[in-house]
């Protein structure tokens, strides 16, 4: 074939870079219909969450809005839901209600930097060691916790609450089997908003959660003084926001990867999360992450895969804002309460808590799996959550691989020689009992220790077999270590006999 004939023109090579929505109709519908559930359901979530970091409802809208259009751009993770979040209300309302709002916004912009840094720095790649059982975990406990929000939604309400809430789930549910053209939450939130409309049905609105902004956000600097005890202020909260919020923004986009099966890049997200956070700050938010339940409305509800679902959540949550104000308050609370508990009920790993699943899997991971859901949900903080459960997933590999260290010996016919093989993995687990392992009394006078089959790790085990050399030595008898392999070799040349603490 002839390189002419192989060879793609500008055009065709246009054309392949060109975003999805722009060539096919479908998947503009799609993403754009997405966008807008998205942001019908950002309203009362945002709201809420500026009730908790003590600020007005505005600063979470705009927090919400300017995180999901700036992380489009700037994001790793296509399609994900990046706005103004419990976690991040909770770990920096104690700041906004001892020092102010100026202080949060301060912090806010801080801790975008703080993401910069740290994702140029790679911390994205930590993510390889969450085990599959905390991204369960995780997963599960995500759902339980969107569940438990809305419990307060039907608690002490006007008995008219529950049938609409019923109705919603129905029509999320059976609405997909007649057409799958309008996404189903859609749907549900305007039936039912039309409905308490018309029947003049009284129930809490989305305008009982607060007044919706009237205009859109101004920059400016924060309000406080540009000095080192300002810094010292905000420091900690502004560290504590950056790692809890790329903790949550990472473990999100991992579980849309798995989703979509695609990948995304960690690194980039990070730096996103960061950009995103500093505009925010810029233009008065209180800043935000990944916001897991309304990604899961985007991906998996909805079917959104490309980035313009999650600029028109923002763009949209602003127009409904500014010009449908008056409409938007209208909705009912159950209206967004049935899309939450679908979400919450989609999202569940149903198939990890299965009778069949739970007798195959391995008791430590399903102890992790568990460690993870209940820290999560009596914290209420997904980050903790997924630190307690990998450290414990750690802590149970560690024991089950220290186990797999064994020693066997081999006493030469003659008598003057023992060969003790060595297997397995020997790092500061499986090393701490290495030492007594040995025969030293009974061991004729050579003794040879073959690592052919093990691999020395670190420091701990490199002490160890020097412990052992040591304890030979005091009764006169040499020692000769064989088989080790190069990296073996080389750490335990560079250390052996430099570890005093090991004899």
């Amino acid at each position: 074939m002839s390189s002419a004939a192989t060879a793609v023109s500008p055009a065709t090579r246009l054309r392949d870079l060109k975003p999805d929505w722009l060539s096919d109709p479908k998947v503009w519908r799609t993403e754009v219909l997405a966008g807008l559930v998205v942001a019908l359901a950002l309203i009362p979530e945002a709201i809420s969450f500026s009730i908790i970091a003590g600020v007005d409802p505005a600063i979470g809208l705009f927090a919400s809005f300017t995180m999901a259009v700036t992380i489009s751009v700037v994001g790793g993770r296509r399609a994900m839901i990046s706005a103004a979040t419990g976690a991040v209300a909770l770990v920096i309302g104690p700041l906004n209600r001892e020092h102010g709002f100026g202080y949060l916004v301060a912090a806010v912009i801080l801790a975008g930097v703080i993401q910069i840094a740290l994702g140029a720095l790679g911390v994205a790649k930590l993510m390889r060691f969450v085990p599959r059982s905390v991204m369960v975990g995780f997963v599960n406990a995500l759902a339980v916790l969107i569940f438990m929000a809305q419990v307060p939604e039907m608690h002490d309400v006007p008995w008219p609450v529950y049938p609409l809430i019923i109705g919603g789930l129905a029509l999320m549910v059976f609405f997909p089997k007649i057409t799958k053209v309008i996404p189903a939450p859609l749907v549900s939130i305007v039936i039912l908003t039309v409905i308490t409309l018309a029947a003049g049905i009284a129930v809490p609105t989305v305008g009982d959660k607060g007044a919706l902004p009237s205009s859109l956000p101004v920059p400016g600097l924060p309000d406080v003084p540009f000095t080192m005890d300002t810094l010292t202020t905000i420091a900690p909260y502004a560290l504590a926001m950056a790692l809890v919020g790329l903790m949550e923004s990472l473990m999100t986009a991992k579980l849309v990867d798995d989703i979509t099966e695609t990948h995304s890049s960690k690194t980039r997200e990070s730096i996103g999360q960061g950009i995103a956070n500093i505009v925010t700050g810029f233009l008065g938010g209180m800043g935000g992450c990944a916001m897991i339940g309304q990604t899961m409305i985007n991906v998996k509800v909805s079917g959104a895969r490309t980035r313009l679902s999650t600029f028109l959540a923002g763009s949209f949550l602003m127009v409904l804002c500014v010009v449908f104000g008056p409409v938007v308050s209208d909705i009912p609370m159950a209206a967004l309460v049935a899309v939450m508990v679908m979400v919450s009920f989609a999202t569940f790993d149903w198939h990890s808590i299965a009778p069949r699943t739970l007798r195959r899997m391995p008791a430590g991971e399903i102890a992790v799996m568990v460690i993870t859901v209940a820290c999560v949900v009596a914290t209420s903080n997904l980050a903790i959550g997924v630190v307690v459960g990998s450290v414990t997933a750690m802590v149970i590999f560690a024991r089950r691989v220290a186990r797999l260290a064994d020693v066997t010996a081999v006493t030469d016919p003659d008598g003057t020689t023992v060969v003790y093989s060595v297997t397995g993995e020997l790092f500061f687990a499986s090393s701490n009992e290495l030492v007594g392992r040995f025969d030293y009394s009974g061991a004729p006078d050579r003794v040879v220790i073959d690592l052919t089959a093990a691999h020395v790790w670190d420091a701990s085990s490199v002490a160890a077999l020097d412990a052992v050399e040591t304890r030979y030595q005091q009764r006169g008898k040499t020692v000769e270590i064989i088989g080790l392999n190069a990296p073996s070799a080389l750490l335990h040349r560079r250390l052996t006999g430099e570890l005093a603490a090991g004899h």
